[in-house]
């Protein structure tokens, strides 16, 4: 693996829980992150996914600083980010930009396309001065698939698979190394979104980009991404290369996640084995002690209520070289094969900038 470009660690975030009226009096606190830790290298793609409420989005704004960590570091080329605060984090925020989940809310109505791209370029307007922003402002539609002469149209005028190539466009606007898109195709069509995604890795190799690429649909995220991390109730379950995940899960939650996953082929389908978990996930603000996951697991034993699990090669697998060797917090992970999505069946839409809907 390269040499890591971020580097998260111990990342907590706490959103506290308040009583009174005349008097605001803390009472607890939701645990929305609870010690995330990973790297990502310069060029690679991080691909999280986990069920809502684990934390992902959470995550996803502690990185752009949009959210402040209750505890933690977040380091950029060997910085601490997450301490920065004015000037400093300004450079910072240069290199770190974000697609957000909405193509339609993320955007302004008021403003039109050129001045929502060129936003940027006031306040880093060293990036490009003003007689240059606007060419810049077109080059930027052309490379994301749009016509450069819709520059003076506004949001409500496009589609969403458009709308969020101009969220894309505003996010290169100031040659980010690392881009954080927080389920940036969730709301698209699924013909849609195999363009987005196609449109994706073609600027990561264009423009040699960083992605921490955040979704709920497994088939996605390992056609995009080279390792991937599951997250579930604030924490990483497990985390591996793409093929690590999804062919030698080691994690039960990892495995009951990929069982979901819907399948094609008909004759795949049939000879799956499907994993049912049992309850619901426990309040963030009251998470169960030991390893979250155990209240739902059928492996639980007793010293998964006093412990909580390292996110590290478990113990049976590290003598090993193979796939299965790889981290993943559990205190009985063992290899379980599950048929898996492919890494294609995100769709074979064409990169086409003129999509309707």
């Amino acid at each position: 693996m390269a040499e890591a470009i971020l580097e998260v660690r111990d990342l907590v975030k706490n959103f506290p829980l308040t009583r009174g009226i005349l008097v605001r009096k803390q009472v607890g606190a939701v645990q929305a992150v609870s010690g995330v830790s990973f790297d990502l290298a310069a060029g690679e793609t991080l691909g999280i996914v986990g069920e809502s409420g684990c934390g992902k989005s959470t995550v996803a704004k502690m990185l752009v600083n949009l959210e402040r960590p209750t505890s933690g570091e977040i380091r950029y080329k060997g910085d601490d980010i997450s301490k920065l605060s004015g000037r400093a984090l300004k450079a910072v925020r240069r290199n770190i930009q974000m697609v957000f989940q909405d193509p339609y809310t993320s955007l302004n109505p008021r403003m039109t396309v050129g001045d929502i791209i060129g936003e940027p370029f006031e306040i880093h307007p060293e990036v490009a001065p003003k007689g240059d922003r606007r060419r810049k402002v077109q080059d930027l539609l052309d490379v994301v698939g749009l016509n450069p002469e819709y520059i003076n149209r506004y949001p409500h005028q496009f589609s969403g698979g458009q709308r969020q190539r101009i969220g894309i466009a505003r996010g290169l606007a100031l040659q980010p190394e690392i881009i954080v898109a927080d389920e940036p195709v969730s709301a698209l069509d699924v013909s849609v979104q195999a363009q987005v995604i196609n449109l994706m890795e073609r600027l990561q190799d264009e423009f040699n980009l960083s992605y921490i690429f955040i979704a709920h649909d497994l088939s996605i995220v390992r056609h995009i991404s080279d390792r991937v991390g599951v997250m579930y109730l604030g924490r990483m379950a497990e985390v591996g290369t793409d093929a690590e995940i999804y062919d030698h899960p080691t994690h039960p939650y990892t495995q009951a996640l990929l069982s979901a996953v819907p399948l094609p082929d008909p004759t795949a389908r049939e000879h799956r084995e499907r994993i049912i978990l049992v309850g619901d996930v426990p309040s963030p603000a009251s998470p169960p002690s030991g390893c979250r996951f155990r209240t739902r697991c059928w492996k639980a034993q007793e010293v998964c209520a006093r412990e909580q699990p390292l996110l590290a090669v478990p113990e049976v697998f590290r003598e090993a070289s193979g796939p299965a060797a790889h981290l993943s917090a559990c205190h009985f992970a063992e290899e379980r094969r599950i048929v898996p999505a492919g890494p294609d069946e995100s769709g074979d839409g064409t990169d086409s900038g003129d999509e309707s809907e």
